[in-house]
Protein backbone atom coordinates (compact mmCIF):
# COMPACT_ATOMS: atom_id res chain seq x y z
CA UNK A 1 0.00 0.00 0.00
CA UNK A 2 2.49 2.92 0.77
CA UNK A 3 5.74 1.11 -0.82
CA UNK A 4 5.15 3.46 -4.05
CA UNK A 5 4.83 6.31 -1.62
CA UNK A 6 8.27 5.98 -0.04
CA UNK A 7 9.77 4.72 -3.36
CA UNK A 8 10.22 0.99 -2.33
CA UNK A 9 9.74 -2.09 -4.63
CA UNK A 10 8.75 -4.74 -1.80
CA UNK A 11 7.86 -4.68 1.59
CA UNK A 12 10.46 -4.53 3.74
CA UNK A 13 9.55 -5.50 6.77
CA UNK A 14 8.17 -8.66 6.31
CA UNK A 15 8.55 -10.78 9.40
CA UNK A 16 8.67 -14.26 7.29
CA UNK A 17 12.43 -15.21 6.88
CA UNK A 18 14.03 -13.94 4.58
CA UNK A 19 17.49 -15.46 4.01
CA UNK A 20 18.41 -12.72 1.17
CA UNK A 21 17.93 -9.92 3.66
CA UNK A 22 20.01 -11.18 6.57
CA UNK A 23 21.06 -8.85 8.67
CA UNK A 24 24.46 -9.67 10.08
CA UNK A 25 24.35 -6.67 12.53
CA UNK A 26 23.90 -7.13 16.32
CA UNK A 27 26.56 -10.26 16.17
CA UNK A 28 24.27 -12.35 13.78
CA UNK A 29 26.87 -12.68 11.46
CA UNK A 30 29.38 -13.68 14.44
CA UNK A 31 27.46 -15.91 15.64
CA UNK A 32 26.43 -17.49 11.83
CA UNK A 33 30.14 -17.90 11.64
CA UNK A 34 30.41 -19.78 14.49
CA UNK A 35 27.92 -22.09 13.88
CA UNK A 36 28.99 -23.35 10.29
CA UNK A 37 32.19 -23.63 11.82
CA UNK A 38 30.88 -25.87 15.23
CA UNK A 39 28.54 -28.29 12.27
CA UNK A 40 31.19 -28.66 10.42
CA UNK A 41 34.24 -29.82 13.23
CA UNK A 42 32.05 -29.84 16.53
CA UNK A 43 31.69 -33.22 18.38
CA UNK A 44 28.87 -32.47 20.53
CA UNK A 45 25.42 -30.99 20.82
CA UNK A 46 25.24 -27.40 20.12
CA UNK A 47 22.49 -24.57 21.85
CA UNK A 48 21.25 -21.54 20.69
CA UNK A 49 19.49 -19.53 22.54
CA UNK A 50 17.40 -16.37 22.28
CA UNK A 51 14.06 -14.91 23.21
CA UNK A 52 10.67 -15.19 21.21
CA UNK A 53 11.18 -13.14 17.68
CA UNK A 54 14.87 -12.78 18.24
CA UNK A 55 16.07 -13.76 14.81
CA UNK A 56 16.73 -18.02 15.93
CA UNK A 57 14.47 -19.36 12.89
CA UNK A 58 16.29 -16.91 10.39
CA UNK A 59 19.63 -18.14 12.01
CA UNK A 60 18.53 -21.58 10.89
CA UNK A 61 17.46 -21.13 7.67
CA UNK A 62 20.94 -18.90 6.78
CA UNK A 63 22.34 -22.47 8.25
CA UNK A 64 20.22 -24.50 6.19
CA UNK A 65 21.33 -22.34 2.85
CA UNK A 66 25.27 -21.87 4.06
CA UNK A 67 26.45 -25.28 4.75
CA UNK A 68 28.85 -27.25 2.35
CA UNK A 69 26.69 -29.71 0.08
CA UNK A 70 28.64 -32.45 2.17
CA UNK A 71 26.33 -31.67 5.09
CA UNK A 72 22.59 -32.83 4.92
CA UNK A 73 20.12 -30.97 7.58
CA UNK A 74 16.59 -32.21 8.51
CA UNK A 75 14.51 -29.89 10.93
CA UNK A 76 12.12 -31.08 13.64
CA UNK A 77 9.49 -28.62 14.56
CA UNK A 78 7.22 -29.67 16.80
CA UNK A 79 7.71 -29.51 20.30
CA UNK A 80 5.42 -31.52 21.48
CA UNK A 81 7.00 -34.48 20.69
CA UNK A 82 6.77 -37.60 22.71
CA UNK A 83 10.04 -39.83 23.73
CA UNK A 84 8.62 -42.64 22.17
CA UNK A 85 7.83 -41.02 19.35
CA UNK A 86 11.13 -38.82 18.36
CA UNK A 87 13.29 -41.86 16.67
CA UNK A 88 9.95 -42.00 14.56
CA UNK A 89 9.69 -38.67 13.23
CA UNK A 90 13.44 -38.24 12.91
CA UNK A 91 13.09 -41.08 10.82
CA UNK A 92 10.02 -39.75 8.96
CA UNK A 93 12.40 -36.60 8.32
CA UNK A 94 14.84 -38.82 6.35
CA UNK A 95 12.31 -40.14 4.35
CA UNK A 96 13.55 -43.64 5.74
CA UNK A 97 11.31 -46.83 5.22
CA UNK A 98 10.39 -48.56 8.42
CA UNK A 99 8.60 -52.16 8.68
CA UNK A 100 5.26 -52.06 10.17
CA UNK A 101 4.79 -51.70 13.82
CA UNK A 102 8.91 -51.26 14.28
CA UNK A 103 9.63 -50.50 17.65
CA UNK A 104 12.03 -48.19 18.97
CA UNK A 105 15.04 -50.62 18.77
CA UNK A 106 14.47 -51.21 15.18
CA UNK A 107 14.13 -47.87 14.09
CA UNK A 108 17.39 -46.90 15.90
CA UNK A 109 18.97 -49.58 14.11
CA UNK A 110 17.57 -48.50 10.53
CA UNK A 111 18.37 -44.89 11.61
CA UNK A 112 22.16 -46.15 12.49
CA UNK A 113 22.39 -48.31 9.20
CA UNK A 114 21.10 -44.57 7.60
CA UNK A 115 23.34 -42.96 9.16
CA UNK A 116 26.51 -45.52 8.34
CA UNK A 117 26.09 -45.12 4.71
CA UNK A 118 26.09 -41.58 4.55
CA UNK A 119 29.14 -41.75 6.26
CA UNK A 120 30.58 -43.99 4.20
CA UNK A 121 29.23 -41.73 1.13
CA UNK A 122 31.42 -38.55 2.78
CA UNK A 123 27.92 -37.18 3.95
CA UNK A 124 27.27 -35.54 7.30
CA UNK A 125 23.65 -35.15 8.77
CA UNK A 126 22.42 -32.52 11.09
CA UNK A 127 19.52 -32.42 12.88
CA UNK A 128 18.20 -28.93 13.86
CA UNK A 129 15.03 -29.14 16.35
CA UNK A 130 13.36 -25.53 17.12
CA UNK A 131 11.45 -24.67 20.64
CA UNK A 132 13.50 -26.78 21.74
CA UNK A 133 12.18 -25.80 25.30
CA UNK A 134 9.08 -26.91 25.03
CA UNK A 135 10.37 -30.41 24.86
CA UNK A 136 9.65 -32.96 27.44
CA UNK A 137 12.79 -33.62 29.09
CA UNK A 138 12.57 -37.52 28.06
CA UNK A 139 12.26 -36.46 24.73
CA UNK A 140 15.04 -34.23 25.09
CA UNK A 141 17.07 -37.44 26.86
CA UNK A 142 16.06 -39.52 23.61
CA UNK A 143 17.70 -36.85 21.30
CA UNK A 144 20.42 -36.82 23.74
CA UNK A 145 21.76 -40.51 22.94
CA UNK A 146 21.75 -40.53 19.51
CA UNK A 147 24.62 -38.30 19.94
CA UNK A 148 25.80 -41.79 21.13
CA UNK A 149 26.09 -42.90 17.20
CA UNK A 150 29.44 -42.82 16.11
CA UNK A 151 32.46 -44.33 14.37
CA UNK A 152 35.77 -44.54 15.54
CA UNK A 153 36.36 -40.97 14.84
CA UNK A 154 33.34 -39.26 13.98
CA UNK A 155 29.96 -38.53 15.10
CA UNK A 156 26.92 -39.74 12.83
CA UNK A 157 24.92 -37.28 13.90
CA UNK A 158 25.35 -33.70 14.58
CA UNK A 159 22.32 -31.83 16.73
CA UNK A 160 21.44 -28.10 17.66
CA UNK A 161 18.85 -27.38 19.58
CA UNK A 162 17.26 -23.83 19.31
CA UNK A 163 15.06 -22.76 21.63
CA UNK A 164 13.92 -19.82 24.45
CA UNK A 165 16.08 -19.04 27.95
CA UNK A 166 13.79 -21.38 29.46
CA UNK A 167 15.68 -24.27 27.55
CA UNK A 168 18.65 -23.04 29.87
CA UNK A 169 16.44 -23.33 32.78
CA UNK A 170 15.35 -27.41 31.56
CA UNK A 171 18.82 -27.90 31.08
CA UNK A 172 20.24 -26.97 34.51
CA UNK A 173 17.53 -29.75 36.25
CA UNK A 174 19.54 -32.18 37.65
CA UNK A 175 17.92 -35.38 36.07
CA UNK A 176 18.78 -34.01 32.46
CA UNK A 177 22.74 -33.24 33.40
CA UNK A 178 24.33 -35.24 31.09
CA UNK A 179 22.68 -33.52 28.12
CA UNK A 180 24.17 -30.86 29.25
CA UNK A 181 27.50 -32.16 29.64
CA UNK A 182 27.20 -32.56 26.20
CA UNK A 183 26.87 -29.26 24.74
CA UNK A 184 30.46 -27.92 23.48
CA UNK A 185 29.16 -25.12 21.64
CA UNK A 186 26.53 -22.25 23.25
CA UNK A 187 25.36 -19.27 21.63
CA UNK A 188 23.15 -16.10 23.10
CA UNK A 189 21.21 -14.16 20.22
CA UNK A 190 21.32 -11.05 22.71
CA UNK A 191 18.47 -8.18 21.84
CA UNK A 192 19.31 -5.49 19.53
CA UNK A 193 20.88 -2.27 20.69
CA UNK A 194 19.17 1.18 19.64
CA UNK A 195 22.37 1.85 17.18
CA UNK A 196 21.86 -1.99 15.77
CA UNK A 197 18.44 -1.01 15.40
CA UNK A 198 18.88 2.35 13.73
CA UNK A 199 21.10 0.29 11.00
CA UNK A 200 18.68 -2.50 10.78
CA UNK A 201 16.27 -0.39 9.53
CA UNK A 202 17.91 1.21 6.55
CA UNK A 203 18.98 -1.99 6.04
CA UNK A 204 16.03 -3.47 5.30
CA UNK A 205 14.70 -0.49 3.30
CA UNK A 206 17.58 -0.21 1.39
CA UNK A 207 16.90 -3.91 0.24
CA UNK A 208 13.67 -2.95 -0.87
CA UNK A 209 14.69 -0.62 -3.16
CA UNK A 210 14.85 2.55 -1.10
CA UNK A 211 17.57 4.85 -1.94
CA UNK A 212 16.50 8.41 -0.15
CA UNK A 213 17.68 9.95 3.36
CA UNK A 214 16.95 8.05 6.56
CA UNK A 215 12.94 7.28 6.82
CA UNK A 216 12.87 7.05 10.50
CA UNK A 217 14.24 10.32 12.50
CA UNK A 218 16.31 9.99 15.85
CA UNK A 219 12.98 10.35 18.06
CA UNK A 220 10.89 7.41 16.24
CA UNK A 221 14.33 4.92 16.25
CA UNK A 222 14.65 5.50 20.23
CA UNK A 223 10.93 5.07 20.82
CA UNK A 224 10.53 2.44 18.66
CA UNK A 225 14.03 0.49 20.13
CA UNK A 226 12.41 0.87 23.53
CA UNK A 227 8.58 -0.41 22.31
CA UNK A 228 10.63 -3.77 20.47
CA UNK A 229 12.82 -4.49 23.57
CA UNK A 230 15.64 -5.18 20.85
CA UNK A 231 13.67 -7.93 19.20
CA UNK A 232 13.76 -8.30 15.62
CA UNK A 233 10.08 -9.34 14.66
CA UNK A 234 8.50 -6.60 17.13
CA UNK A 235 11.07 -3.78 15.32
CA UNK A 236 9.69 -5.01 11.66
CA UNK A 237 5.98 -5.12 13.25
CA UNK A 238 6.62 -1.51 14.58
CA UNK A 239 8.15 -0.10 11.54
CA UNK A 240 5.88 -1.26 8.60
CA UNK A 241 3.08 0.14 10.62
CA UNK A 242 4.63 3.17 11.53
CA UNK A 243 5.12 3.43 7.69
CA UNK A 244 1.74 2.79 6.99
CA UNK A 245 0.66 5.52 9.39
CA UNK A 246 3.20 8.06 7.54
CA UNK A 247 1.78 7.54 4.68
CA UNK A 248 -1.62 7.87 6.03
CA UNK A 249 -0.63 11.32 7.12
CA UNK A 250 0.98 11.37 4.13
CA UNK A 251 4.19 12.53 5.15
CA UNK A 252 7.37 11.23 4.29
CA UNK A 253 9.42 10.52 7.25
CA UNK A 254 8.53 8.63 10.22
CA UNK A 255 8.46 10.05 13.93
CA UNK A 256 7.49 9.44 17.47
CA UNK A 257 3.93 9.92 16.36
CA UNK A 258 3.63 7.50 14.06
CA UNK A 259 5.70 4.66 15.80
CA UNK A 260 3.47 5.85 18.81
CA UNK A 261 0.72 5.11 17.00
CA UNK A 262 2.07 1.50 15.98
CA UNK A 263 2.59 0.75 19.56
CA UNK A 264 -1.12 1.39 20.06
CA UNK A 265 -1.81 -0.94 17.12
CA UNK A 266 0.26 -3.71 18.53
CA UNK A 267 -0.61 -6.46 20.89
CA UNK A 268 2.70 -6.75 22.62
CA UNK A 269 2.89 -2.94 23.12
CA UNK A 270 -0.29 -3.42 24.63
CA UNK A 271 1.16 -6.35 26.91
CA UNK A 272 4.22 -4.17 27.70
CA UNK A 273 2.30 -1.17 29.10
CA UNK A 274 0.39 -3.64 31.60
CA UNK A 275 3.60 -4.62 32.49
CA UNK A 276 4.69 -1.45 33.43
CA UNK A 277 1.92 -0.48 35.20
CA UNK A 278 1.87 -3.93 37.10
CA UNK A 279 5.41 -3.17 37.63
CA UNK A 280 4.04 0.40 39.30
CA UNK A 281 1.33 -1.05 41.14
CA UNK A 282 3.94 -3.77 42.98
CA UNK A 283 6.40 -1.06 43.70
CA UNK A 284 3.64 1.03 45.16
CA UNK A 285 2.39 -1.77 47.84
CA UNK A 286 6.52 -1.96 48.34
CA UNK A 287 6.75 1.35 49.22
CA UNK A 288 3.11 1.37 51.39
CA UNK A 289 5.13 -1.75 52.97
CA UNK A 290 8.09 -0.07 53.87
CA UNK A 291 5.93 2.71 55.35
CA UNK A 292 4.19 0.41 57.66
CA UNK A 293 6.90 -1.18 58.79
CA UNK A 294 8.90 1.89 59.34
CA UNK A 295 5.73 3.45 61.55
CA UNK A 296 5.33 0.15 63.23
CA UNK A 297 9.01 0.14 64.13
CA UNK A 298 8.38 4.32 65.08
CA UNK A 299 5.25 2.92 67.46
CA UNK A 300 7.45 0.08 69.12
CA UNK A 301 10.41 2.59 69.92
CA UNK A 302 7.84 5.51 70.89
CA UNK A 303 6.05 2.75 73.52
CA UNK A 304 9.76 1.06 74.45
CA UNK A 305 10.78 5.07 75.08
CA UNK A 306 7.06 5.30 77.37
CA UNK A 307 7.49 2.53 79.36
CA UNK A 308 11.11 3.18 80.57
CA UNK A 309 9.96 6.72 81.15
CA UNK A 310 7.34 4.93 83.17
CA UNK A 311 10.13 2.89 85.21
CA UNK A 312 12.60 5.83 85.92
CA UNK A 313 9.44 8.06 87.08
CA UNK A 314 7.40 5.97 89.44
CA UNK A 315 5.09 9.26 90.67
CA UNK A 316 2.98 8.49 87.16
CA UNK A 317 0.82 5.38 87.74
CA UNK A 318 -0.71 2.79 84.74
CA UNK A 319 -3.66 3.73 85.12
CA UNK A 320 -2.87 7.68 83.90
CA UNK A 321 -1.02 6.09 80.93
CA UNK A 322 -4.08 4.14 79.39
CA UNK A 323 -7.26 6.11 78.03
CA UNK A 324 -9.92 6.46 80.77
CA UNK A 325 -12.75 4.05 80.83
CA UNK A 326 -15.81 5.30 78.80
CA UNK A 327 -13.55 7.74 76.28
CA UNK A 328 -14.47 7.41 72.80
CA UNK A 329 -12.09 4.98 70.50
CA UNK A 330 -11.07 6.12 67.26
CA UNK A 331 -12.09 3.72 64.37
CA UNK A 332 -11.69 3.08 60.57
CA UNK A 333 -15.15 2.86 58.87
CA UNK A 334 -15.43 -0.55 57.23
CA UNK A 335 -15.54 1.09 53.49
CA UNK A 336 -12.37 2.84 54.51
CA UNK A 337 -10.60 -0.62 54.98
CA UNK A 338 -11.73 -2.40 51.79
CA UNK A 339 -9.36 -2.55 48.88
CA UNK A 340 -11.49 -1.23 45.60
CA UNK A 341 -12.21 -4.75 43.63
CA UNK A 342 -13.04 -4.35 39.70
CA UNK A 343 -16.94 -3.83 39.14
CA UNK A 344 -16.61 -6.79 36.16
CA UNK A 345 -14.08 -9.37 34.91
CA UNK A 346 -12.76 -8.43 31.14
CA UNK A 347 -14.16 -11.50 28.82
CA UNK A 348 -12.24 -10.32 25.45
CA UNK A 349 -10.59 -13.66 26.14
CA UNK A 350 -13.78 -15.91 26.76
CA UNK A 351 -15.66 -17.23 23.63
CA UNK A 352 -19.01 -17.21 22.89
CA UNK A 353 -21.49 -20.19 22.93
CA UNK A 354 -21.29 -19.94 19.25
CA UNK A 355 -17.57 -20.33 19.37
CA UNK A 356 -16.93 -23.08 21.68
CA UNK A 357 -19.17 -25.16 20.08
CA UNK A 358 -17.02 -26.92 17.08
CA UNK A 359 -14.28 -27.02 19.96
CA UNK A 360 -16.36 -28.57 22.73
CA UNK A 361 -17.39 -31.08 20.41
CA UNK A 362 -13.96 -32.26 19.12
CA UNK A 363 -12.84 -32.18 23.26
CA UNK A 364 -15.65 -34.20 24.49
CA UNK A 365 -15.13 -36.47 21.36
CA UNK A 366 -11.25 -37.06 21.68
CA UNK A 367 -11.66 -37.61 25.53
CA UNK A 368 -14.24 -40.79 24.11
CA UNK A 369 -11.99 -41.55 21.77
CA UNK A 370 -8.56 -41.69 23.93
CA UNK A 371 -10.18 -44.09 26.38
CA UNK A 372 -11.20 -46.73 23.41
CA UNK A 373 -7.78 -47.01 21.69
CA UNK A 374 -5.05 -49.28 22.01
CA UNK A 375 -1.66 -47.47 23.06
CA UNK A 376 -0.53 -48.54 20.24
CA UNK A 377 -2.78 -46.63 17.93
CA UNK A 378 -1.33 -44.05 15.55
CA UNK A 379 -2.41 -40.79 14.75
CA UNK A 380 -1.63 -37.54 12.50
CA UNK A 381 -0.38 -34.46 14.33
CA UNK A 382 -1.62 -31.83 12.05
CA UNK A 383 -1.11 -28.26 14.10
CA UNK A 384 -2.12 -26.86 17.29
CA UNK A 385 -2.59 -23.45 19.01
CA UNK A 386 -2.58 -21.24 22.14
CA UNK A 387 -6.12 -19.45 22.95
CA UNK A 388 -9.85 -21.84 22.07
CA UNK A 389 -10.97 -18.54 19.53
CA UNK A 390 -8.03 -19.14 17.26
CA UNK A 391 -8.32 -23.14 17.22
CA UNK A 392 -12.00 -22.97 16.73
CA UNK A 393 -11.05 -20.76 13.32
CA UNK A 394 -8.50 -22.88 12.67
CA UNK A 395 -11.05 -25.78 13.06
CA UNK A 396 -14.17 -24.65 10.86
CA UNK A 397 -11.38 -24.17 8.08
CA UNK A 398 -10.01 -28.14 8.63
CA UNK A 399 -14.01 -28.98 8.45
CA UNK A 400 -14.03 -27.66 5.17
CA UNK A 401 -10.69 -30.09 3.66
CA UNK A 402 -10.94 -33.18 5.93
CA UNK A 403 -13.68 -34.99 7.68
CA UNK A 404 -14.85 -33.35 11.12
CA UNK A 405 -15.49 -37.20 12.62
CA UNK A 406 -11.84 -37.62 12.55
CA UNK A 407 -10.33 -34.49 13.85
CA UNK A 408 -9.40 -34.83 17.26
CA UNK A 409 -8.43 -32.03 20.11
CA UNK A 410 -7.12 -32.68 23.40
CA UNK A 411 -5.27 -29.86 25.97
CA UNK A 412 -1.61 -29.95 27.04
CA UNK A 413 1.08 -27.07 28.20
CA UNK A 414 3.82 -26.07 26.24
CA UNK A 415 6.90 -24.07 28.31
CA UNK A 416 4.51 -23.73 31.18
CA UNK A 417 1.42 -21.88 29.08
CA UNK A 418 -2.21 -24.17 28.41
CA UNK A 419 -1.91 -25.28 24.45
CA UNK A 420 -4.43 -27.48 22.29
CA UNK A 421 -2.53 -29.81 19.79
CA UNK A 422 -5.31 -31.21 16.78
CA UNK A 423 -4.97 -34.86 15.59
CA UNK A 424 -6.17 -36.86 12.72
CA UNK A 425 -7.22 -40.02 12.26
CA UNK A 426 -6.39 -43.54 13.87
CA UNK A 427 -4.38 -45.78 12.22
CA UNK A 428 -3.56 -49.61 13.38
CA UNK A 429 0.49 -48.84 12.73
CA UNK A 430 2.67 -45.87 11.17
CA UNK A 431 2.76 -47.95 7.82
CA UNK A 432 -1.01 -46.53 7.03
CA UNK A 433 -0.99 -43.61 8.81
CA UNK A 434 1.98 -42.75 6.60
CA UNK A 435 -0.16 -43.35 3.45
CA UNK A 436 -2.81 -41.18 5.11
CA UNK A 437 -0.97 -38.37 5.70
CA UNK A 438 0.65 -38.20 1.99
CA UNK A 439 -3.07 -37.80 0.88
CA UNK A 440 -3.69 -34.61 2.91
CA UNK A 441 -4.05 -31.99 1.13
CA UNK A 442 -0.90 -30.26 0.19
CA UNK A 443 -1.79 -26.84 2.24
CA UNK A 444 -2.24 -29.03 5.43
CA UNK A 445 1.25 -30.84 4.51
CA UNK A 446 3.41 -27.55 4.32
CA UNK A 447 2.38 -27.46 8.63
CA UNK A 448 4.61 -31.20 8.17
CA UNK A 449 2.52 -33.17 10.63
CA UNK A 450 4.10 -35.72 12.76
CA UNK A 451 2.92 -38.97 13.64
CA UNK A 452 1.75 -39.63 17.49
CA UNK A 453 0.90 -43.01 19.31
CA UNK A 454 -1.77 -42.86 21.48
CA UNK A 455 0.13 -43.99 24.71
CA UNK A 456 2.58 -40.60 24.04
CA UNK A 457 -0.38 -38.23 23.91
CA UNK A 458 -2.21 -39.80 26.91
CA UNK A 459 1.79 -39.41 28.71
CA UNK A 460 1.21 -35.78 27.53
CA UNK A 461 -2.20 -35.14 28.64
CA UNK A 462 -0.77 -36.51 32.67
Amino acid sequence: MYYSHFGLKEPPFKITPNTEVFYTGGNRGAVLEALIYAINNGEGIIKVVGEVGSGKTMLCRMLQTMLPDKIESIYLANPSVAPEDVLHAIAFELQLKLPKNADRLKVMQVLQNHLLARHAAGKQVVIFVEEAQGMPLATLEEIRLLSNLETKHDKLLQIVLFGQPELDENLNQVNIRQLRERITHSFNLAPLQTKEISEYLIFRLRSAGYFGPPLFNTGAIKKLAHAADGLVRRVNILADKALLAAFAENEYQVTPKHVQAAIADSEFGLEKAKSIAKRSQVLMWVVLLALGLALGYAVSMWAQKQSLTQVANPKISVAESQPKVGAPVSEAKPSEMQLATPSSVPMANVPTNLQADILTQRLNATSTWLASQPPDTVSIQLMGASSDVQLKNDLELLSQQIELDNIYVYRTKVNNQPFLTVLYGSFANRFEATQALQKLPAELQKNRPQLRTIAGVLQETK
